[in-house]
């Protein structure tokens, strides 16, 4: 996927996922040079400072301040390729407090995530903040949080789920 339609189209497939107040998303082209997990964590990095500013959230993570680029990659856990288009999935869709409620319809937010994966290649990278053996979260803020971000070494894939209890 090296052509700009490519990005636009792993960008428009981010952006079906997103919800308002909800699920955070970018897609992006990285400028570094052969960029590995630090890269994709200063992506990460972003994406959480953009949600503490988001005028909705800034009551909730008053003084907060995303973990460093080194906290985010120690947050990090691999996830096998097969595994990424359902979790992406149900990150965009089903509510981290409240299962029974659906931020998007589960058929739209797999439609999206399976264009996700499927641009980013078999050779993606992907990652969460879930260690998907135990069931246990590392979160990236003080509320509740999930993370998906994959990487194919050119392009990124963020989605970043938030909720209060």
């Amino acid at each position: 996927m090296a052509s700009l339609e490519g990005l636009a189209e792993l960008e428009a497939s981010m952006a079906a996922l997103s919800t308002p107040m909800r699920v955070y998303v970018e897609a992006g082209r990285f400028t570094e040079p052969a960029p590995d997990l630090p890269e994709l964590a200063a992506r990460i990095r972003g994406l959480l400072a953009a949600v503490a500013a988001d005028e909705p959230w800034q009551r909730f993570l008053r003084g907060y301040t995303p973990p460093s680029v080194p906290e985010i990659c120690a947050a990090l856990e691999p996830m096998e390729t097969h595994g990424a288009a359902p979790f992406l999935a149900r990150v965009a869709a089903v509510d981290l407090v409240w299962p029974s409620y659906r931020h998007l319809p589960a058929e739209t937010a797999e439609h999206a995530a399976v264009r996700v994966v499927s641009l980013l290649g078999p050779e993606a990278g992907w990652w969460t903040n879930h260690d998907v053996g135990c069931g246990a979260v590392n979160g990236l803020t003080p509320l509740f949080d999930s993370l998906l971000a994959g990487a194919n070494g050119e392009h990124f894939a963020l989605a970043l789920q938030i909720a209060d209890d």
